[in-house]
């Protein structure tokens, strides 16, 4: 299905679950006080309880101030469309050892659900941070996520922030039809493991002109996702907008259809990505789509890595063995933080098909010289102007097949703006 159609089934939502006639669930009456200390868990829980069982779509309510909340489980299913309204700021337990689950704030087996209202999800990660020993430890703690969407079906999360998580700000798992609009994330730049949002076993997933500055990946697509979009989002401090990383358990699901469209990358230490586990199962990721993205000083602002190995804890010698196939970089530009501006890297045993590089355009003015390509495994189809010289750099033997290629020394016009005629491709995949 085209994204249209997904944000078009998600207004008409919006306009069901939303109107006056919503019955309003207050949390005041149920007791809960907003002087940032009083935990609220129980009024809340007794809200949503009533809420879920309204035959008429229903709002539950927090209005403005600081409301203290420990770890809760919001659950359906309801009898009608839920919205949940945040217009003061929820604050989480800042010690981690007052958490018995990964997750802070949980909805879960929901269909039909709005979460609005301009208030601010605070999880009060710092102490968590300091805490933090999984970059050596693969048996670490895990810990809790400011939002949790499991099995949630019809859902719009608009006009509210995540701020300091623990650890991931929102895991959407097992989900179908989830739009983020108008979504903030924020963290600092060196908070560990806080991907913006981590997309799992989930299906029509999107994300739309949102504002992502985290410690981690501004948006994770894992196993399992399929037709999952991402445009119009401001990413940076962070890692960039990654597929992966996967290959890293057995019985992973293919990853199928991502497209990432008109965003801006600042400052992160990648920028557009693809990352599998050496030593992998077998596994599959195709029909992934990267446009119209700006990048400003980013590290690797392209990038296939099939060799991913953080902390050196795998056996990198052994490929990958997930098949990486129908990939799309077009109309890249910027400025890059690394000499290699674009690496392809792909698997010895299962190199990637159908890769195409299109007008890229991405300088770098470090002391080691001028923007740089490699590749490795992988024949790309390479069109337009290219600087860097689409895989300059290639090893194992392929060679890049061209189609109308530029010549190295034409003038490349980095001053050009405006946006060039769309692919037939864009976003209309099925």
């Amino acid at each position: 299905m085209a994204i249209r159609s997904y944000v078009g089934a998600l207004l008409l939502l919006l306009s069901f679950s939303s109107t006056i006639n919503a019955e309003v669930f207050h949390i005041g009456n149920y007791g809960a006080k907003g002087d940032g200390t009083s935990d609220i868990s129980r009024a809340l829980l007794s809200a949503w309880k009533d809420a879920c069982a309204s035959n008429t779509s229903a709002k539950v309510l927090i209005p403005g101030g600081t409301f203290a909340l420990s770890e809760v489980v919001l659950e359906g299913p309801c009898k009608a469309p839920m919205e949940f309204q945040l217009q003061g700021t929820l604050r989480a337990p800042a010690d981690p050892s007052r958490f018995k689950t990964d997750g802070w704030v949980v909805f879960q087996h929901i269909d039909g659900l709005i979460v609005s209202g301009g208030g601010t999800f605070d999880g009060q990660g710092k102490i968590a941070w300091e805490q933090n020993n999984c970059n050596g430890d693969t048996n670490c703690r895990t810990l809790p996520f400011n939002l949790r969407l499991n099995f949630v079906d019809n859902a719009l999360i608009h006009d509210v922030t995540t701020l300091d998580s623990k650890q991931f700000h929102v895991n959407v798992l097992g989900c179908k039809n989830v739009t983020f609009r108008h979504f903030t994330v924020t963290a600092p730049g060196d908070s560990l493991n806080t991907d913006g949002i981590h997309i799992g076993r989930s299906a029509g997933i999107s994300i739309i002109d949102s504002n992502i500055k985290t410690g981690d990946d501004c948006v994770s697509v894992g196993d399992g996702s399929q037709q999952i979009f991402v445009t119009g989002v401001n990413c940076g401090p962070g890692h960039g907008i990654s597929v992966g990383s996967l290959g890293k358990w057995k019985n992973e699901e293919p990853v199928v259809g991502v497209f990432v469209k008109n965003c801006t990358i600042t400052g992160a230490t990648n920028g557009v990505r693809i990352k599998t586990w050496p030593a992998s199962p077998a596994g599959v990721a195709s029909d992934m789509h990267f446009e119209d993205i700006q990048m400003n000083d980013v590290a690797n602002p392209v990038l296939i890595d099939q060799g991913y190995c953080p902390w050196n804890q795998c056996q990198a010698q052994v490929p990958s063995l997930v098949k990486i196939s129908k990939v799309s970089f077009k109309r890249i530009k910027g400025t890059s933080a690394s000499q290699v501006a674009v690496k392809i890297a792909c698997s010895k045993l299962v190199p990637c098909d159908n890769v195409e590089i299109t007008d890229i355009d991405l300088a770098y003015h470090g002391p080691e010289g001028p923007a740089v390509s490699e590749c490795l495994n992988v024949r790309p189809l390479i069109s337009g102007r290219q600087y860097p010289p689409a895989c300059a750099k290639v090893i194992q033997g392929y060679q890049p097949s061209q189609r109308n290629p530029t010549k190295i020394n034409d003038t490349f016009d980095s001053d050009a703006e405006g946006v060039l005629p769309h692919s037939k491709h864009d976003f209309e995949y099925k």
